[in-house]
């Protein structure tokens, strides 16, 4: 295969209802009235304000109290101390780590940057509207697929209305060398649930006439994404998201391609390439069906213009309806997209094949940025390794320790094609120069984690 054919604010989304702003709201549980069922700020303003942090705080604790399908855990704490939060959903009740690694999982991540508030408002929706819907579809659907939700991925932005985090980092370009507080959460979440979806929620600016669609959705173009998890990342945008979106009346495109406004045919690439610390790129090379989703956030008609609070609602629906499509995937696409993860993490305990320090499914590699027979493992001296230990531990990835304090880190393993992006010295965003080995050691105790004799 050649290297180019690689490659609402009411109303539950998951399985098809309508999604709009004062939509009727699902069935509340048993024991509980219509009055109890919590809204979120930007509901409760008619999307005149977005929900604040502590309104956020309530509106959870709320839902988690008002049903057993929800679970809130902490996974971090920013630096200005506000909680980073995993919800866990499923029916009767969610499921812990080793038990989502089983069966289908699917994480939303929204508004990494904080200056893009209408992904976390659709997540935040989203999640009370699967808690207290009693139809048989969804009951299924959470039976059968475990939904994480990470509401607010950059709680101090979000509060500043920044896109950075408090220390001023973009932490969509920190999923590699995890130096936040935010990025290191996210990570660990990826390591230990092994979600087969990742769905990333953006907003963007558009540039007129070129770069102007209401949602405009990306697969994982980095080429260590395993090829069926490629495919199914592509039928998630293409046909599932897009078509959903275009069914409630918005207009769709590929993030970070300009095209002509009469042809539609592509102009020039402005953003969205194989970099391996982008998130939806991060997913694709750990196993998971990657996408990144992006609303316009600009004023459409002149009324948006007059009323703020109609532009905010119509970015919020489009994020819905994307999430409504994707729903549909997961449910419709579930034994593939195990199939494609699965087969992906299996795939690095072979150990045979390139691994791509450059280039995307768009973009062929330079010879230099190819590892056609890569090493069979990378050796860190002792302070090498003391520096990045807990970078490779959030990571997942494992190695042999030495008595010396160095260690060695086997390519034989299911992030085979994280390793070389992290350690080697021709990987754009490498953490260590490591030093590659032909030839590995042998190794005493056995599998996974053990001593190695130098």
């Amino acid at each position: 295969m050649t290297l180019h054919s690689r490659r609402l604010v009411l109303g539950t989304v998951a399985l098809g209802l309508t999604v709009s702003l004062g939509a009727t709201l699902p069935a509340p549980p048993a024991g509980a009235t219509a009055s109890r069922i919590p809204r979120t700020g930007f509901e409760s303003s008619q999307g005149a304000r977005w929900t604040s942090q502590p309104e956020e705080q309530r509106f959870l604790a709320a839902v988690d109290r008002a049903t057993p399908r929800v679970r809130i855990d902490r996974i971090g704490t920013t630096g200005q101390g506000r909680p980073l939060q995993l919800v866990r959903i499923g029916a009767p009740a969610p499921q812990r780590a080793a038990a989502v690694r089983r069966g289908a999982s699917v994480l939303l991540i929204c508004s990494q940057h904080g200056d893009e508030p209408a992904g976390r408002e659709a997540c935040l929706t989203t999640i009370r509207d699967l808690a207290y819907a009693k139809d048989r579809a969804t009951r299924r659907f959470l039976e059968r697929t475990s939904v994480l939700v990470v509401p607010t991925a950059n709680p101090d932005g979000r509060a500043a209305d920044t896109r950075t985090n408090a220390d001023g980092a973009d932490i969509n370009r920190d999923h590699l060398g995890l130096r936040t507080v935010e990025a290191r959460a996210m990570a660990a979440v990826l390591r230990d649930y092994r979600p087969d979806t990742v769905y990333d929620l953006h907003e963007y600016g558009p540039t007129a006439p070129y770069y102007s669609k209401d949602l405009l959705s990306l697969w994982p173009r980095n080429l260590n994404t395993g090829d069926a998890v490629h495919r199914e990342a592509g039928a998630l945008s293409k046909d599932f998201v897009e078509p959903a979106v275009q069914r409630a009346g918005f207009s769709t495109g590929v993030y970070g391609i300009w095209t002509d406004p009469e042809t539609g045919e592509p102009v020039k690439q402005v953003a969205g390439d194989g970099q391996e610390r982008i998130l939806r790129n991060t997913a694709g090379v750990k196993g998971s069906v990657g996408l990144l989703v992006e609303n316009r956030v600009d004023a459409l008609t002149a009324a948006e213009r007059a009323d703020p609070a109609l532009n905010n609602r119509r970015r919020v629906r489009s994020q819905l309806a994307a999430l409504k499509g994707a729903f549909r995937f997961l449910d419709r696409h579930r034994t593939r997209i195990e199939a494609a993860t699965s087969a992906a993490r299996r795939a690095g305990y072979a150990d045979r094949g390139p691994v791509y320090l450059g280039g995307a499914d768009n973009e062929p590699p330079t010879a230099g940025q190819v590892l056609a027979d890569p090493p069979c493992a990378y050796r860190l001296d002792a302070a090498q390794f003391a520096r990045i230990e807990d970078v490779l531990a959030l990571h997942g990835v494992r190695w042999w320790r030495g008595p010396d304090g160095s260690a060695v880190v086997p390519l034989r393993q299911s992030l085979r094609g994280l390793i070389p992006l992290l350690l080697d010295q021709r990987a754009g965003y490498h953490l260590a120069v490591a030093a590659p080995l032909d030839v590995c050691p042998a190794v005493k105790g056995g599998k996974g984690l053990g001593k190695y004799v130098p």
